[in-house]
């Protein structure tokens, strides 16, 4: 019983690292589908599982695990998140900014808030679903 549990427990970080490290390699620096999948993974769902428990009284009617207020925390932080790290690699001269991307951090991050907030989402790990979903409509987005 305690390998089981231990084995959950070490999924989670595994593939929040992993994403992270992936994102890193494939992505870096001058890509924003990187940008995308880091700061929705990182500041998105960090944030969602925060304000989720402490304001999170109004559930999602299809996800009882799932709150109003974490998914909209999930979305306003990953995109945030995102425009400041575009700024800040353009500012270095990595990327160029626009609102062109800045519209698509938005949608990147609001549908990747929708598809955590989906029921599979308590099946499968939000720490691959989260980075999966930016990388996949990041890269029809930009």
């Amino acid at each position: 019983m305690c390998f089981l549990c231990t084995r959950e427990l070490l999924k989670g970080p595994l593939y929040y690292a992993a994403t992270i490290t992936l994102a890193s390699i494939i992505y870096w620096r001058t890509s924003p589908i990187s940008i995308a999948a880091i700061c929705n993974l990182c500041a998105g769902d960090g944030l969602a599982d925060i304000v989720g428990r402490r304001f999170g009284d109004k559930k999602i009617p299809y996800n009882r695990n799932k709150s109003y207020a974490g998914s909209i925390a999930m979305a306003a932080a990953g995109f945030l998140t995102s425009v400041g790290y575009m700024s800040y690699f353009s500012w270095f001269g990595y990327m160029e900014g626009s609102l062109k991307l800045v519209l698509g951090f938005l949608v990147v991050s609001v549908v990747t808030a929708l598809v955590e907030s989906l029921p599979i989402s308590t099946e499968l790990d939000d720490n691959l679903t989260v980075p999966l979903t930016s990388i996949l409509v990041g890269t029809v987005i930009f």
